[in-house]
């Protein structure tokens, strides 16, 4: 009995060194800490990539793309008819400056006849400046020869104006909007508007124009363009509230459109209230 109890004892004691799943379990631990480890490391790069600090011309590049593209008012004048008509915002790069500033031309038009704009613009976007407490400068500028540039966006790229061409085709200042990043939980992105006593405007009896922009995700723009007479009387621009541009599903307007990824600019309720040839 106990000889068989002895021989018992050393059969146990020897099965771990026979055990034939010892090696794939050493193995097996070793994978595990690799894989700890690789997971640790990416996290640390996903975390460093996240918390890298956004420059200045990140902020602008980011605003001038999502100024660019098509977008229109559709389920605004369908929720408000009386007040807000469909309209087309279409913009796309242009040239950019020696600064590094983008410049992108924009036109409006109502959505049954997009390639009859009635408001052409170049925009200029880049950072604001340091001593600012702002983000982005959004800039409008008149076209010298306006009629050249109708249906830029629509063209192949070989008919359109080269850059060049573009600068030299930047007319008088209208604008400047100065936007802020957003706080986060907000829906948009970057906000901003004209300063308090806006720019010089003259359409339809005003004497001057102010305006406000926001962008927000999903490259979704909301601008509210107003003018005031002498006395701080609206004479024109939508009343109740910004416009509402959004890109559209391409599909929705196969029948009147071409498939653009460009986006709209706002309006007023009305064309006589909106600075269509005029800011």
């Amino acid at each position: 009995m106990s000889t068989g109890s002895g021989s018992g004892s050393e059969s146990k004691s020897s099965e771990p060194d026979f055990n034939p799943n010892s090696s794939s379990n050493g193995w097996g631990k070793a994978r595990g800490v690799v894989l700890k480890s690789l997971v640790l490391i990416g996290g640390a790069l996903l975390l460093k990539r996240l918390t890298k600090s956004t420059t200045r011309w990140d902020h602008a590049r980011i605003v001038a793309q999502s100024l660019a593209g098509e977008k229109f008012s559709r389920e605004q004048a369908s929720r408000d008819p009386d007040n807000y008509f469909n309209l087309r915002w279409l913009s796309c790069p242009a040239a950019e400056m020696v600064d590094g500033s983008k410049v992108l031309y924009f036109e409006q038009a109502f959505w049954r006849t997009p390639h009859k704009p009635y408001r052409q613009r170049f925009y200029m976007v880049k950072p604001c400046p340091k001593e600012m407490k702002c983000d982005v400068e959004v800039s409008t500028h008149a076209i010298r020869d306006a009629e050249e540039y109708k249906n830029f966006c629509d063209r192949p790229k070989d008919q359109r104006p080269e850059p060049e061409e573009v600068i030299g085709d930047i007319a008088e200042h209208l604008t400047t909007i100065h936007l802020k990043r957003c706080d986060r939980g907000k829906r948009c992105l970057y906000e901003g508007s004209t300063q308090p006593d806006g720019f010089p405007n003259t359409w339809n009896g005003a004497a001057y124009c102010t305006s406000e922009l926001s962008v927000l995700k999903n490259n979704e723009v909301h601008i509210w363009d107003r003018g005031y007479d002498e006395e701080g009387n609206q004479v024109w621009g939508a009343k109740g509230g910004p416009y509402e541009f959004k890109p559209a599903p391409a599909s929705s307007f196969d029948d009147m459109f071409s498939p653009l990824n460009f986006p709209p600019q706002p309006l007023e309720k009305r064309i006589q209230g909106s600075f269509v040839l005029q800011e």
